[in-house]
């Protein structure tokens, strides 16, 4: 206990002897850990958006104009019984042709000269999240097409497929960037840790003259960085918090549609950067007064 003791009392009288170094430390360490949040924060708004377009995402299957009762109801039921689809709705020809005439609203007065509805019926499939993938839904509709009575399967191949590369290369990015910060900052904290050993060289002699084992010698340049890591990322979080609260109170008036691809990250990241700031700094630390001979 007194060696702990003695470690934070050293830390505390370092920290204001060498005030200005620590403080162009942390403010480094906070600037990459915001880069990373900001990252994180887009990466995770990014697939909020996506998760909600998905949720609308669906194939329309249309069916052969000479496709009998029994083989729409067999339809139904097999689409029904699928444990892959959410939801199934079916469109007759009369309900798309009187969709088609509310979509085009005064323009509908093109239609009055058929004859006939050349509109076919359909069923609407809505697939469950998990299979949002571009090579399973694909797999899915050509499934289906070979089933029976169904004429033609459309779904947004292309849309699906951006969405999904989009998606992702923004979590490759997060991780890619994420990765390169984290090095800096131990790179930083190395650097800080190093600077500051050899200015107390001569207290480190003295207490290997006393005595001292190395882990006693070592301890408080582990806490500094510790501590640097964590003033780090608690400024981080609380300016990512910041700037989150200013755009969604503020820039929101301005800007109403920006809300729709707005989310707030979970309570646990904000937890998490103060954490992983300590951790890769006391990873730096430690690197630090491994590789210095005393």
């Amino acid at each position: 206990m007194k060696i702990v003791t003695y470690s934070i009392q050293t830390v505390m009288k370092s920290f204001w002897r060498e005030k200005w170094i620590n403080l162009l430390t942390i403010l480094s360490i906070s600037i990459g850990l915001s880069l990373v949040t900001t990252f994180i924060m887009i990466t995770f708004n990014m697939d909020s958006v996506i998760q909600r377009w998905a949720k609308n995402f669906g194939l329309v299957v249309y069916l052969n104009d000479n496709i009998t009762n029994e083989e729409e109801k067999t339809l139904e039921r097999r689409f029904s019984q699928d444990v892959e689809i959410a939801e199934v709705k079916y469109i007759s020809k009369e309900l798309a042709l009187k969709e088609l005439h509310a979509t085009l609203g005064e323009n509908a007065l093109i239609l009055k000269g058929l004859q006939e509805n050349p509109l076919p019926s359909s069923f609407e499939l809505r697939l469950k999240s998990s299979l949002l993938k571009p090579e399973l839904v694909k797999h899915k509709a050509e499934q289906i097409e070979t089933m029976a009575g169904v004429e033609e399967i459309q779904y947004g191949e292309k849309w699906l497929s951006s969405l999904y590369t989009i998606s992702k290369s923004m979590k490759l990015g997060a991780i890619v960037i994420g990765g390169a910060i984290f090095i800096a900052i131990t790179f930083i904290t190395y650097s800080t840790i190093k600077i500051y050993f050899y200015r107390r060289k001569d207290e480190i002699e003295t207490l290997k003259l006393l005595g001292a084992t190395r882990g006693f010698i070592r301890l408080p340049f582990l806490l500094e960085g510790l501590f640097m890591g964590i003033l780090g990322g608690v400024i981080s979080s609380l300016a990512i918090y910041g700037i989150y609260s200013f755009t969604s109170l503020k820039v929101v008036e301005f800007l109403p549609s920006i809300k729709l691809f707005m989310a707030s990250l979970p309570v646990q990241v904000y937890i998490l950067v103060p954490l992983a700031g300590a951790a890769v700094s006391v990873i730096g630390s430690f690197i630090a007064v491994g590789k210095i001979r005393y």
